[in-house]
């Protein structure tokens, strides 16, 4: 009968100490909870700026075009734009849109006309696939005049179309949009006469006029013989009539004598 009562003491103060455990296991604050991540936006470059030729090189079909961007430095001139929040819209053209070019045009292209070439892919104001459907023709491009470089976008609403004047095609998917920058991949290389025409060929210098030769005013010898051979006809005509003359002088001063 005395070892329940032994125990119940024990008992009891472990249940205490159990309550006292818990207690204080509750009352401590619990680690903060991560905080969710908002959606990650892909700028193609580790320091989260924009860079169209690492955007363009993540899509893995646009070499050519990245090339021509470096090699014109328009890939410069864009990013240093982004940095600004200035917004552009980029046409791109795939490795096949070039391989579809007449073969050797684009290396028989000087480093003007590339750089039109590109620029021309290029609109300085970013522009949502919905936009195409309103957007007023032609599409300025950072190529400059639109008389030359004419761009025009026409959207049905599920394709959107685009044409040059020597060049019609399509956009086939999007590359890249957030809002500032918006890349579109296109199946044909866009070329307009302000491209492919001709440089205006530098006016020839007049070719220096031949020295005179120091005879060239000089009286050739049959003209001196044909000088002379009058001179002798005249005196053969005028000796008659000189003869005469004198007869007639010398008869009159015999009178008057």
């Amino acid at each position: 009968m005395m070892k329940p009562q032994l125990l119940t003491p024990v008992v009891l103060l472990i249940l205490i100490m159990f309550f006292f455990l818990c207690t204080t296991i509750s009352g401590q604050p619990s680690a903060p909870a991560a905080a969710p991540s908002g959606p990650s936006v892909p700028t193609g470059s580790s320091t989260g700026l924009l860079d169209i030729t690492a955007i363009l090189k993540k899509a893995g079909k646009f070499t050519t075009f990245i090339g021509l961007l470096k090699s014109t430095q328009v890939d410069d001139l864009i990013n240093n734009q982004l940095k600004s929040n200035l917004g552009f819209t980029i046409f791109a053209p795939t490795d096949a849109a070039f391989s579809d070019l007449e073969s050797g045009t684009l290396n028989s292209f000087t480093e003007e006309q590339k750089t039109a070439l590109t620029k021309f892919h290029i609109v300085p104001s970013f522009l949502t696939v919905s936009q195409f459907q309103t957007v007023s023709n032609p599409v300025n491009t950072v190529a400059g005049d639109s008389m030359e470089f004419p761009l025009n976008v026409v959207s049905n609403g599920t394709q959107v179309n685009i044409t040059t004047g020597l060049v019609n095609t399509t956009v086939d998917s999007t590359v890249y949009s957030d809002g500032q920058l918006a890349v579109y991949e296109i199946l044909d290389v866009l070329l307009s006469q302000g491209i492919v025409k001709p440089l205006a060929e530098a006016p020839l210098s007049p070719k220096p006029e031949k020295a005179s030769s120091p005879t060239a005013y000089a009286p050739s010898k049959s003209t001196a013989a044909s000088a002379a051979s009058s001179d002798a006809m005249c005196l053969l005509h005028c000796a008659p009539t000189v003869a005469s003359v004198g007869v007639s002088v010398l008869a009159a001063v015999g009178l008057c004598l």
